[in-house]
């Protein structure tokens, strides 16, 4: 392959992110994890894959970051995971320490790299990588409106009984319970979902969507989601990586778009080449746009709280 993403964190997420990469033979992959082995080891069970699944992409794993070097592209998931009864705030405060870490390394070896962050809280460690790389803010991309879309589209799908792939959906806002879903932006075979059922149901799905994690976790007991937070990341990367131009809902730096300055916020963005290449601003009703306020009055608070722990 001529390209290169480094996954930081080799997990259930950052494992299942690397082979999502290698099977689709969007680039090769750089698999980094501090626990002696692990990185290793999964990156040479997905090599012993490679002739069944046939694919020529290649991966190792390591525990250091020289490896990384020249990254195209660096998706990091390292952190402790939420379990029954967290938040993702409840994270804040190891994670940050570790995506502080993380990022100074990765700035060292890949000055010219793009970030996608899914470690969480999202929206808090998009600010930390932002911080800590001295990137330039459509440089660092955080993965979470292409998650809980996918989450509100596939309850839409559900809901009716139709093709996920007729469905597309906007979820703004902070990635947590303070998420914004746009019934209004979200279709059916380009069909507003607000013709197709009751208020009720689009609410029930909205609230579903907002705790999608939690549900998972609940579910899980010992771990959070993996595998539609791997495929959101992915999609990011392989739109960066193709210079698609594909308008995605992603935590993208604001400078005043939307009214927010040096926040991360999820917003519908064109991703290619460059990485955040433009932030689509959409006409917001009164009740949209307060929600959307009420979100990034959540994500600030999280800011403020690194600012505290910084100090």
């Amino acid at each position: 392959m001529d390209k290169k993403i480094t996954v930081v964190g080799a997990g259930n997420v950052g494992a299942t992110v690397a082979q999502r990469i290698i099977e689709k033979e969007l680039a090769d992959v750089v698999l980094i994890d501090i626990i002696e082995g692990v990185p290793q080891g999964k990156a040479l069970d997905l090599k012993e894959a490679a002739p069944v699944e046939k694919h020529d992409a290649d991966i190792i794993g390591a525990n250091t970051y020289e490896a990384s070097a020249n990254s195209d592209i660096v998706i990091i998931t390292a952190g402790i995971p939420r379990k029954p009864g967290m938040s993702r705030d409840d994270l804040i405060s190891t994670n940050a320490g570790i995506m502080k870490n993380v990022t100074q390394q990765i700035a060292k070896f890949s000055p010219n790299t793009i970030l996608i962050i899914v470690s969480n809280p999202l929206d808090a460690m998009c600010h930390v990588a932002y911080e800590a790389s001295g990137f330039p803010g459509n440089r660092v991309i955080g993965m979470a409106g292409v998650l809980d879309s996918a989450r509100f589209r596939a309850f839409i799908a559900m809901e009716l009984n139709v093709s996920v792939e007729n469905t597309h959906a906007f979820v703004l806002g902070g990635h947590g319970d303070t998420m914004v879903p746009l019934p209004r932006y979200s279709t059916v075979a380009g069909i507003p979902i607000t013709e197709l059922m009751s208020e009720d149901r689009i609410n029930a799905l909205v609230t579903r969507t907002a705790n999608g994690g939690a549900e998972i976790v609940s579910l899980l007991k010992t771990g959070s989601a993996y595998y539609a937070p791997s495929s959101a990341a992915v999609e990011m990367a392989e739109a960066i990586l193709k210079d698609k131009k594909k308008i995605l809902p992603c935590a993208a730096y604001l400078d005043g778009e939307y009214g927010f300055k040096d926040l991360f916020i999820g917003v519908p963005v064109k991703l290619g080449k460059n990485g955040v290449e433009e932030i689509i601003q959409i006409n917001l009703t009164e009740s949209e746009k307060a929600a959307l306020q009420k979100s990034a009055n959540s994500v600030q608070d999280l800011k403020n709280i690194l600012k505290k722990l910084a100090a």
